[in-house]
Order: structure tokens, then sequence, then C-alpha cells
């Protein structure tokens, strides 16, 4: 394999490992497109890039982030959002 190509790109295991899922799991996300991977080498083998990873977690806690202020803003009530009444 490619040095580079290496470098760039890590076994499903790895990814598993790094997100505690299972490497099914990855796999399955590399399908969905969450993932970018591909399989390459003979015999073909999994391998997903490590910039996907990245953008996968920060996909993640931005997802949490939007979540936890839509919980918030769940809890508030119409008066508190508009000013109304007492807070």
């Amino acid at each position: 394999m490619d040095e580079d190509l290496a470098r760039r790109h890590v076994p499903p295991a790895q990814v598993a490992e790094l997100l505690g899922i299972d490497v099914d799991e990855v796999v399955e996300l590399v399908q969905e497109g969450r993932l970018r991977g591909a399989r390459v080498g003979s015999p073909a083998r999994w391998r997903i890039e490590r910039e996907s990873v990245a953008d996968y977690l920060d996909a993640q806690a931005e997802e949490a982030r939007r979540m936890a202020l839509w919980r918030q803003s769940n809890a508030a009530s119409f008066p508190e959002l508009w000013g109304r009444g007492r807070a």
C-alpha cells in the first residue's frame, strides 16, 4: 500500500475503537455516507479516511449541541421567550 495512502486511511477496527462502536457499525457508516472510505488492495479491505472521522466527530458534537439547545428551548415558557412575564 502506498505510504501516503496508509497515513491518510485507517482500518475500520481503529475507527471502531476510537468511536467505541463495532467494526460492522463503522462499515455501515461508510455505506450510509457518514464516513468516507473504500475497499482497497487485494484481497480488498476497508480503509477509512482519517479526515472523515474528524468530520464525523465534529458533526456528532454539533448535533449534540443543537439537541441540547432544542431541549432547553422546549423547557422555556413562551413568556420567557418573548420577554413578557417573569423569568
